[in-house]
């Protein structure tokens, strides 16, 4: 029996002094996980993240704390590339947003909604992970994968220039990415590493230049699979970079940050399954310290399912 993969795209806003995008936050157990030709995901989500936000000293913000209730809609479909496996993705997140503070001592409150940037995915099983049909895929047995990501997300998301928080980013930003996955029994270990470049944006704070250093990142993740094809994950990641400057003058927000996470799988029947998300910080010196929790639906279909 095929067990279900149940993908999960999740973008957690990194909301820094000048409220920039830092997708190196997002956890992901099995992202090099083989899966057969030709099938395909559709996913449902709802994710909730509440925490402080921790500015660059010299910005006179205080207390200041945020709300982000997130839906999300993604599409994965496995394919064939010169016989490995590999798979392409869309990612359309939809947020509201509630942020409130103290600039110089007067309370401020920010709240808005609406589309957030979309992602597009593309990864790659370069070793451990032939491209293999429904029927062939019933004798797979993981040993080691090693694989590449790359993802790009374009500035599509609401955006307003004179404010400092914003659901969209206004910028593009590419991530590359490369993991590696061993097998041991029922249990599996990942570990992989990441940049988020940016272009600049343009138009920030009423057309100022907002330019952003790269982020990189690492994740490890171990996982555990259960009979009946339920699967749970314990997740650390630790990203660092991300210096920002505004016309040209740089900002003391570099980021240093770890976070925690686990993940559990449900298979629901054949082709439909649950995932359930958290995550939080344990140490974090400028962006976000926030917890999230999600829920995602998700339906598979083709393939030869």
């Amino acid at each position: 029996m095929i067990r279900p993969i149940c993908i999960v795209l999740l973008i957690l806003f990194c909301l820094v002094a000048t409220v920039g995008r830092a997708q190196a936050q997002t956890l992901e157990p099995r992202a090099y996980a083989n899966i057969p030709v030709g099938m395909n995901f559709l996913l449902v989500g709802y994710q909730r993240s509440e925490g402080a936000l921790l500015f660059d000293p010299a910005v006179p913000i205080t207390d200041a704390n945020a709300d982000i209730d997130m839906g999300l809609f993604a599409y994965v479909h496995a394919l064939d590339v010169a016989g490995k496996s590999a798979k392409v993705g869309v990612l359309l997140p939809y947020a509201s947003l509630y942020a409130d503070g103290y600039l110089n001592g007067n309370f401020l409150t920010r709240e808005t909604d609406g589309v957030a940037d979309p992602a597009f995915y593309y990864s790659m099983n370069f070793y451990g992970a032939p491209a293999l049909s429904l029927k062939d895929f019933k004798d797979y047995q993981q040993d080691t994968i090693v694989g590449f990501t790359l993802k790009l997300t374009a500035p599509l998301g609401v955006y307003e220039s004179d404010k400092l928080i914003n659901i969209g980013t206004n910028r593009w930003s590419f991530e590359p990415g490369l993991g590696v996955s061993q097998a041991i029994g029922n249990w599996t270990l990942e570990a992989s590493a990441a940049a988020v470049i940016y272009t600049d944006n343009n138009d920030f704070d009423n057309g100022k230049i907002r330019q952003q250093d790269a982020i990189y990142s690492t994740q490890f993740h171990v996982i555990y699979s259960f009979p009946r094809n339920i699967w749970a994950a314990v997740s650390a990641t630790y990203y660092t970079g991300g210096q920002t400057s505004i016309d040209g003058v740089a900002k003391d927000d570099l980021q240093q940050n770890w976070r925690t996470g686990f993940t559990l799988s449900l298979p629901v029947n054949r082709y439909h399954s649950i995932k359930l998300f958290g995550s939080s910080g344990v140490s974090t010196r400028t962006g976000t310290d926030y917890d999230a929790l999600a829920i995602a639906w998700q339906y598979r279909w083709g393939g030869g399912i």
